[in-house]
């Protein structure tokens, strides 16, 4: 954590050195982005929490939405009446997703995070595949993934569940079994909520997220509610994202279950998620080897010795041909959005030409 000045923002997770006031601006005031509604923003100042609207730039249908202000950012605001948020201050992480849709956009899940606490029940819901992709997403967000295993307390199985993930995920990712109901049972998980820490919790509906935060609080702030039988999938109890201050000093970003988690475009198979897999496959003694058949194939061995895993392997396949789309979809975006602003530069200069800048 960087050295800075205490101030009543560093309760909300303020690293920064410039003071809540500044001497060049009197008109602005720095305080954190706690909840978006439909109707506005809620802010934190670290001494109480209120609403204000966005400044009307933010509000054009032309702006990329990544550059709204979002759950987790810290924002300049005016000190008028009503406030409204005037710039977002630079992020130091942010963890994205593909909003739904066929267009690859950007959907920020939260920023200025520390910790990304990936979240998978014990049960019905349990699947390696769905924490590989969360997992893909957090690599490159700038913060540190934890996958934590909810429900411990339901199931037999748990070292099995434990292992299998242990097997497929990079070391130093820690994968941590729990009952989120149980203070004693989530008391490993305080190292990560010190204070001036920020953590976001995702994961599917009815996985235990708000069932841990009410833990972490000591008190049941978050609705709850029972998941279904046949697949162990809950309701949308909590309906937006939503900062919350822990007795612990930190701070904790509860999220709405998601349906789909889709890849951006800008993620990498070449970190430490699939790294591994990446390596293997380079070091390949045919250049264009589809690794399905062909002799000598050191993937094809790799899964025949059981080093690599061909669940994992299949899934490697999955996320990288769906990377490959998000990419070229991300690419076509970009490309027409340069021609777009082109065209409207060279017709401003017709226009001027014609009738004289005004």
């Amino acid at each position: 954590m960087a050295d800075s000045p205490e101030t009543p923002l560093s309760s909300i997770g303020w690293r920064g050195d410039i003071p809540a006031a500044p001497a060049d601006h009197p008109e602005f005031r720095i305080a954190r982005v706690i909840a978006q509604h439909r109707a506005g923003y809620e802010l934190h100042d670290g001494v109480s929490a209120f609403n204000a609207q966005p400044a009307p730039r933010f509000l054009k249908p032309t702006i990329d939405p990544t550059e709204r202000p979002a759950v987790g950012d810290f924002v300049q605001v005016s000190t008028h009446k009503p406030p409204s948020i005037e710039k977002v201050l630079p992020r130091r992480s942010t963890l994205a997703r593909a909003a739904a849709g066929e267009r690859h956009q950007r959907q920020l899940i939260a920023t200025n995070i520390d910790t990304v606490m990936v979240v998978s029940g014990l049960d019905g819901d349990f699947n390696p595949a769905r924490i590989d992709r969360y997992l893909m997403l957090v690599e490159g967000s700038g913060a540190k993934a934890v996958v934590v295993l909810t429900k411990a307390d339901t199931t037999d199985d748990m070292e099995v569940s434990l292992e299998e993930m242990r097997s497929r995920v990079p070391a130093e990712i820690e994968v941590i079994a729990i009952n989120a109901r149980s203070a004693d049972s989530v008391a490993g998980l305080l190292k990560f909520f010190g204070p001036g820490s920020s953590t976001v919790l995702v994961g599917s509906s009815g996985v235990g997220k708000s069932t841990l935060t009410n833990t972490l609080l000591g008190e049941s702030r978050q609705a709850t509610n029972s998941v279904r039988e046949t697949d162990s999938r809950g309701r949308h109890t909590t309906t937006y994202r939503a900062l919350i201050q822990l007795p612990t000093g930190g701070c904790l970003i509860d999220t709405p279950g998601m349906r789909e988690i889709k890849l951006t475009g800008e993620e990498t198979l070449d970190g430490s998620q699939f790294g591994d897999i990446e390596e293997l496959a380079q070091n390949c003694r045919f250049g264009d080897c589809s690794h399905l058949s062909e002799p000598g194939c050191v993937v094809r061995a790799a899964l025949d010795d059981g080093r690599l895993d061909n669940a994992r392997w299949h899934n490697y396949l999955k996320l990288r041909g769906e990377l490959a789309a998000a990419a070229d979809s991300l690419e076509l975006q970009l490309r027409r959005k340069s021609e777009t602003r082109i065209q409207t530069k060279a017709l401003g200069r017709r226009l001027d030409e014609k009738y004289g800048r005004h």
